[in-house]
């Protein structure tokens, strides 16, 4: 019987129940890829991270699991994956995350919060089909443009009261496109506190809708920064869990995204 420390971490929020749970599942012996996709599979969350220290102190590998499929980056799971090893190991104050990319994610424990640096990506115009409109009940778009790295199509709207009211047909919506991972909705907002408000839909390889979504911003931190001349901004996502992150474009080829998170669960899994 192999028995694996496991954790279910809420992040980008900073109360229980909010923002995005995510698994962690800490490994000492090496897994197969069909092992880590059914214990994501088992778990239910929208991602689980396996990670496997690989040089002590701080380097780890790190590969996420949606119960669909391997997905290369999470935002979302790394902050969690964050939270666990700051928590057990309280003189870390770093950690580098290599994932199956052969990124290097550097981490830094910042107080209540951590930061997480990202690469950042670029779009590229894209038309969207009128069935997927349809499907996710948006009558009129600003804009829409397309992320190869993620496969993610980016689409913006003119408020985020029709971004918080929309209520997508997800049989429809998987059905209007055969070649993307996921579409991502988002609009300025109109909240003091907050620049840009955003909801990721994801049927094609992962749950309906994505509570929190971290690895978005690899690309939409840009897109933003662009259209509103601004470097550091807030990011709200306003999906049912809600959750919060500051964004800010350090080069043209980094990020960092800075929030919270929260352990709420830690127990073992016997497989």
């Amino acid at each position: 019987m192999t028995k694996i420390e496991t954790y279910i971490v809420d992040s980008f929020t900073d109360k229980p129940f909010k923002g995005n749970p995510a698994g962690v599942c800490l490994l000492d012996q090496k897994m197969t890829d069909e092992q880590m996709l059914s214990i994501a599979k088992e778990l239910g969350l929208s991602e689980t991270a396996f990670i496997t220290l690989v040089d002590k102190p701080n380097k780890y590998s790190i590969r996420y699991f949606s119960p669909v499929m391997e997905i290369p980056l999470c935002g979302h799971a790394t902050l969690a994956s964050s939270k666990v090893l700051f928590e057990i190991n309280t003189e870390l104050n770093h950690i580098h995350f290599k994932n199956i990319q052969g990124l290097d994610l550097m981490i830094k424990k910042n107080q209540e919060k951590i930061e997480m640096e990202f690469p950042v990506y670029n779009t590229i115009p894209q038309n969207t089909p009128k069935e997927l409109l349809n499907a996710l009940g948006i009558e009129k778009i600003s804009n829409s443009v397309f992320n190869k790295e993620t496969s993610i199509l980016l689409i913006e709207i003119e408020s985020c009261q029709l971004l918080n009211n929309l209520t997508p047909n997800f049989e429809k919506l998987k059905a209007s496109h055969n070649s993307i991972n996921g579409v991502l909705v988002t609009a300025i907002s109109d909240k003091n506190d907050f620049d840009f408000e955003s909801r990721y839909f994801w049927p094609w390889s992962g749950t309906n809708e994505d509570p929190v979504t971290g690895g978005t911003h690899t690309f939409l931190a840009k897109y933003w920064a662009e259209r509103l001349n601004k470097k550091k901004m807030n990011s709200f996502q306003c999906s049912e869990r809600t959750g919060f992150m500051e964004v800010e474009l350090i080069s043209d080829s980094k990020l960092t995204i800075k929030s919270e998170a929260q352990i709420i669960l830690k127990g073992e899994l016997r497989i």
